[in-house]
């Protein structure tokens, strides 16, 4: 969910420019920076940012400037502050019998006469179409980028998938002979302990089918694999599948747990810590999908 995108859209005397940068967040979080001249259309601006993006961290700083070759400031004149000037530097010249006459340049140089005051800001209704315009450009091409990333992540994703229905496959081919060796390792020390005598077939049979039944992870294998099979589907439709996948990884990460509490074989153990990895790796990346 990284990226960025500029934008500038000229209307008359303004010029509005928008950069747009995103970052990895579970869910939308939006901050934006607008002049004051703008602040009225804080709340439509966000409309549109939420209406093209659901999750990430987005800062959006917005600029207002004159447009290009139109004066950013104005020269402002007080023709009737001036006046007053003339008049009182007159007057007070007569009333102490100093002559001569004020200058033009004195009057200028006079506090208040000239000022310098910058252009007027446009209105809301004037300002709207160019904020939203360069607005959509400059998320246009924060899309674009995000959605080559996400691309890229959604291939990578897809081998994770994979490798993690194949450590599903080894624990289901791994669980017949789990229970044929431990069998055997009943009998054994069953034999080691009894020697010679006559061993009762019906008991052994019947603790090996408690603990058949205690380490059971049929139904979760079957669990496993339909949200396997869901994780594809997702990923194969395209669009916003971050959140999807957010659920889905946590019902992987679930029944991952449980057929590893379960597990009283080596290789199914391994198989589970195994999987756990790659399901803790596809977590990592669908933090980084919208």
């Amino acid at each position: 969910m990284t990226g960025f995108g500029r934008a500038e859209v000229s209307a008359g005397p303004v010029a509005i420019s928008v950069e747009a940068r995103s970052l990895n967040h579970r869910h939308l979080d939006v901050t934006l920076r607008l002049p004051r001249a703008l602040a009225d259309l804080e709340m439509d601006a966000r409309r549109l940012i939420q209406s093209r993006l659901e999750r990430g961290r987005v800062e959006i700083a917005v600029q207002l400037s004159p447009a290009p070759d139109t004066p950013g400031q104005k020269i402002s004149v007080d023709q009737a502050l001036a006046a007053q000037y003339v008049a009182r530097a007159r007057a007070l010249g007569a009333a102490i019998g100093i002559g001569g006459d004020v200058t033009l340049a004195w009057v200028l140089e006079r506090p208040g006469v000239v000022r310098l005051e910058e252009a007027d800001a446009p209105a809301p209704d004037t300002a709207w179409p160019i904020l939203s315009d360069a607005l959509t450009r400059a998320l246009d091409e924060l899309v674009a980028r995000r959605t080559a990333e996400g691309e890229a992540l959604g291939a990578e994703l897809q081998k994770l998938t994979a490798d993690l229905r194949a450590q599903t496959d080894l624990v289901e081919a791994r669980v017949p002979a789990a229970v044929a060796r431990r069998e055997a390792r009943l009998r054994e020390r069953i034999r080691a302990l009894l020697g010679e005598a006559p061993i009762d077939q019906a008991r052994i049979l019947g603790e090996v089918a408690i603990w058949a039944e205690k380490t059971d992870v049929r139904e979760e294998l079957t669990r496993l694999r339909a949200h396997l099979e869901q994780c594809a589907l997702v990923l194969a439709g395209g669009g916003a599948v971050g959140r999807p996948l957010d659920f889905l990884i946590q019902e992987l990460n679930r029944e991952v747990n449980t057929i590893a509490s379960k597990a009283d074989d080596l290789e199914v153990s391994q198989a589970a810590l195994a999987a756990k990895g790659l399901i803790e790796k596809m977590r990592e990346q669908v933090q980084n999908l919208e």
